[in-house]
């Protein structure tokens, strides 16, 4: 693997010149890192020592696999449609059942699941879509219509539910992506985007949209932070007047209106905790 990292490395750095042409050594370290992506043997950020740590390489990799594969079609019965060759059938084209039982994920159809992202076991995806070098981990449910952006992660036994989206962070390699920490429960029409950090066990209210400049209150003490929502928080939409101009229209921001423990979390119905 550190092998691939430095072919890799050294490639980003003449990525201009990279193609379908470029020397195999090259070709093939892009190619297995995305192998790896799909297969769960590698992922593009992870928590080491309690941080998490983005692995700068991979994405590189997921970058240049644009620049050595080209453009195809595929045909349908309805449609048709014009993509990276990389990408065009998706992870799971030609699967069998037995390829699916062993793979352990339920995926109902019109899912598009982009290769070299990762679907762990006992996972349910609805109508969804989850792009490359994404990562959800055991028991998470993508609801109806929610997306999984390149290269986010989301945790074990999370809910993303209808309609919401946790954005991808492809570029610049060395930003974090977006994280969705194990037992996470994600209202229904909510953005979770710019490598914001939801954190475990944390309840975010339908309606949620939360990027790095989203001021992120906490009622009980005034605290404002950003980036990050503490976990096992429970957060709903808010608004801030300007106290400098309180004509001015009140701009966007997230409430964690109480935190609760892990006993609460598991006991609690999620429309309990969101009840004041």
């Amino acid at each position: 693997m550190s092998n691939i990292e430095k072919i890799i490395n050294d490639a980003w750095d003449n990525k201009e010149k990279i193609s379908n042409n470029s020397d195999k050594p090259i070709i093939d370290a892009i190619n297995q890192t995305i192998q790896h992506l799909d297969q769960g043997k590698a992922r593009v950020a992870e928590k080491i020592n309690g941080n998490w740590v983005t692995h700068q390489h991979i994405k590189k990799a997921i970058m240049l696999s644009f620049r050595i594969h080209g453009m195809e079609s595929l045909s349908g019965p309805y449609s048709s449609w014009h993509d990276k060759a990389h990408l065009l059938k998706g992870k799971t084209a030609g699967w069998t059942k037995e390829d699916f039982e062993k793979a352990g994920f339920r995926m109902v159809p019109n899912s598009p699941v982009r290769k070299g992202s990762y679907i762990g076991k006992n996972v349910v995806l609805m109508p969804c879509f989850v792009n490359i070098g994404a990562y959800i981990d055991e028991g998470t449910m993508m609801d109806t219509f929610s997306r999984a952006g390149s290269c986010c992660q989301i945790g074990k036994n999370c809910h993303i539910s209808a309609g919401s989206g946790v954005g991808g962070v492809l570029e610049p390699a060395q930003a974090l992506p977006t994280i969705i920490e194990d037992n996470v429960f994600l209202g229904a029409m909510s953005e979770v985007v710019e490598g914001i950090i939801v954190g475990e066990g944390s309840v975010l209210s339908m309606g949620m949209y939360i990027g790095q400049s989203t001021k992120i209150v906490d009622r009980k003490t005034g605290e404002i932070s950003y980036g990050k929502i503490p976990p096992y928080s429970v957060v709903v939409p808010g608004s801030l007047p300007d106290k400098k101009n309180p004509s001015a229209p009140s701009l966007n921001c997230a409430v964690i209106i109480k935190q609760v423990d892990e006993k609460t979390r598991s006991k609690t119905s999620i429309n309990d905790l969101l009840r004041e």
